[in-house]
């Protein structure tokens, strides 16, 4: 069992890189700019061609479509989106770009809720 802060890099030292990255109930709990830098610091936990799994509530203001532009900026190409009238949104995007090298020391985000 491992114990460790997951908005901390170094906790994901040895795991990377990885076929499938899960981050489901962490982007309704962090920041919008926690988001989007933990989506940019996702290539550095991929491996080639990997599948990230996310979760994110579909409550007011609707953040999924912005959480997709997102992934899209970050070498990711969606794969698959729940439907808008569910109150959850849950997607899949697979890296598309090469990823890149893992990166020790950094603060991906912190809960806030």
């Amino acid at each position: 069992m491992r114990v460790a802060d997951a908005g901390e890099s170094d906790s994901y030292a040895g795991a990377a890189p990885a076929d499938l990255v899960l981050v489901c109930g962490v982007f309704g709990n962090i920041s919008d700019p926690d988001i989007r830098q933990t989506i940019d610091f996702l290539p550095r936990l991929c491996a080639p061609g990997a599948t990230v799994i996310w979760t994110r509530t579909r409550e007011a203001p609707d953040l999924v479509p912005t959480v997709c532009d997102w992934f899209e900026a970050s070498g990711f190409a969606l794969r698959f989106l729940s439907d808008p009238s569910e109150p959850y949104g849950m997607g899949a995007h697979t890296l598309v770009d090469p990823p890149t090298p893992f990166a020790s020391g950094k603060r991906l985000f912190t809960f806030v809720r």
